[in-house]
């Protein structure tokens, strides 16, 4: 009995153990069969899983290369929106020698404020697009409008100069119009790709790759002018001779401003649009009376120390050579082109001191030191200006310190603090409308700029810019938000979930190419801010 009942209790233990064994393992097998099966074997698409998961890691590197292929072609193409915004500089003394009868104050103006015009329209439009349809998208298409526009302006004539004139008024319309959507397209794209790279020196690099590569392109289109009119051999005269090397001169320089946007096309189509705007592109249906409610007063920071900023440096840039030649009269054009030059140049070490120092002195100072400049330096030139204008290189040592201090402050911080206060999904929108009010005052700015001069004095061109330096300190204390220790993920998640608490939960985010969600559940995990 003892034996049997062994013998019986003791057979499963003998045979179930290695049955139980077995069947593990042939299971086991069988799953890594079907597992290795699923890898080879095609899926409804006709793709393998490991043909989907090399793709992946495809895309993955080509969105990592991406954000360097951005920096390098917003930099390279903002040297051209800077070389378009500088080359009046050149063409204006050279109209009038060319067409001194027709080339009158209000002609000039209306060349020169075409342009404008027209970064107005494109900072407004391209903003709507770069959000809308992608950044990418909106940055291949500024480019063909200043190719086509830079041909147009180096091709312009007429049967008259002011046909050509006329001509030349509509192209840099055009260019104006691919110029001012660089700025949302670009300077969102570098923004969001180097807060993904380079995070708490997310500003110094954003500096140098906007208004570094802005700034540059005033010194450049003047030397190349420069290069050009000595080797041609010009004299300064009007005879046949010297008129026909005007004429070929300022061509050249037009047709020069073509060549600087081909040469990143290739960059932009290469680029992917941002990780942030892959995940919260809002593209259909943006609640634009939650934007307005929300940023109203951001936008009022923004759009009015820009409109300040550039209703002071457009004009002071595009007549500089007029306030040179008034300085130093019977210098000649290529004389004073060369102190316009060392003017341009001088101006450059604000650039730089403001992306070393932003990290440390915070968005907002920056902004309000640099217009607190221009206050100085404003009352110092305009105040001693009959006696100042007597020592040349005096003068143009403080009017170079006066433009310095704008690109120091305002002119790194306007774009950068406009990239950092708005959410991925309405950046280019809102950063097109700061820029596109910036540019209404340079707009104003050049229009108000000879009435000025001609009724009230040439001095009080640069005490009404010390009164803009003190309108844009209040304003920057008021109405900025100093976002630089913030990653820009943390105002995207505030926007998300203010959507939510308005209702607008249900907005479909995210471009399409990472899949869709709505905005109450793209809930953004991440790190919100930077490291000290």
């Amino acid at each position: 009995m003892s034996f049997r009942s062994q013998g019986t209790s003791a057979l499963p233990t003998l045979t179930s153990s290695p049955v139980g064994s077995d069947t593990e393992r042939n299971q086991t097998k069988m799953g890594e069969l079907e597992e290795s099966k699923d890898q080879y074997s095609p899926n409804e698409n006709g793709s393998s899983r490991q043909d989907v998961e090399i793709e992946v890691d495809e895309v993955a590197q080509k969105a990592k290369m991406s954000d360097y292929f951005t920096l390098i072609a917003s930099g390279f193409a903002l040297v051209s929106d800077g070389y378009q915004n500088n080359i009046a500089t050149v063409f204006n003394p050279i109209f009038k020698i060319l067409y001194k009868s027709y080339y009158t104050s209000a002609v000039q103006t209306r060349v020169s404020n075409s342009l404008l015009i027209g970064e107005i329209v494109g900072q407004i439009g391209v903003g709507l697009i770069c959000d809308r349809v992608g950044r990418k998208t909106a940055m291949v298409a500024t480019t063909m409008l200043i190719v086509v526009g830079g041909i147009l302006s180096t091709a312009s004539s007429g049967s008259t100069p002011a046909g050509l004139l006329w001509m030349l008024t509509v192209s840099r319309g055009m260019v104006g119009v691919g110029v001012g959507g660089e700025y949302p397209a670009c300077s969102t794209s570098a923004s969001e790709s180097a807060n993904e790279k380079f995070g708490r020196d997310r500003g110094k690099v954003f500096i140098l790759v906007t208004n570094l590569m802005l700034s540059i392109g005033g010194p450049i289109v003047i030397s190349l002018f420069l290069l050009i009119i000595n080797a041609a051999g010009y004299k300064g005269t009007t005879s046949h001779e010297d008129i026909y090397k005007l004429q070929y001169t300022w061509r050249i320089c037009m047709g020069i401003g073509v060549f600087i946007p081909l040469s990143v096309f290739y960059f932009r189509l290469k680029m992917l649009n941002s990780k942030l705007y892959r995940r919260n592109a809002i593209k259909h249906s943006p609640p634009y009376g939650l934007i307005i409610k929300r940023y109203w007063k951001t936008l009022l920071g923004t759009a009015g120390t820009w409109f300040l900023y550039d209703f002071v440096t457009f004009p002071n840039g595009i007549f500089s050579s007029t306030i040179i030649s008034g300085v130093i009269p019977g210098a000649g054009l290529v004389k004073t082109m060369e102190w316009t030059l060392l003017l341009a140049v001088l101006s450059l070490p604000g650039v730089f001191l403001g992306a070393w120092v932003v990290k440390y002195t915070g968005r907002r100072n920056l902004l309000i030191m640099g217009f607190s400049g221009y206050i100085v330096f404003g009352l110092i030139v305009g105040c001693s200006y009959e006696k100042i204008t007597k020592i040349i290189p005096l003068f143009i040592i403080f009017y170079a310190f006066m433009q310095s201090s704008g690109n120091f402050g305002p002119g790194n911080m306007e774009g950068t603090i406009s990239a950092e206060s708005y959410p991925t999904s309405i950046r280019g929108t809102c950063y097109g409308f700061s820029a596109a009010v910036g540019k209404a005052g340079a707009a104003i700015g050049t229009q108000c700029f000879t009435p000025i001069q001609n009724n009230l004095g040439k001095k009080y061109t640069f005490i009404i810019a010390a009164c803009c330096g003190a309108l844009g300190v209040a304003l920057a204390y008021f109405f900025v938000e100093d976002k630089g220790m913030d990653r820009l993920e943390k105002e995207d998640e505030a926007w998300r979930q203010y959507l939510v608490e308005h209702g607008k939960g249900h907005l479909t985010m995210g471009d399409g190419s990472e899949g869709k969600t709505n905005a109450e559940g793209n809930v953004e995990k991440g790190e919100m801010s930077f490291k000290e």
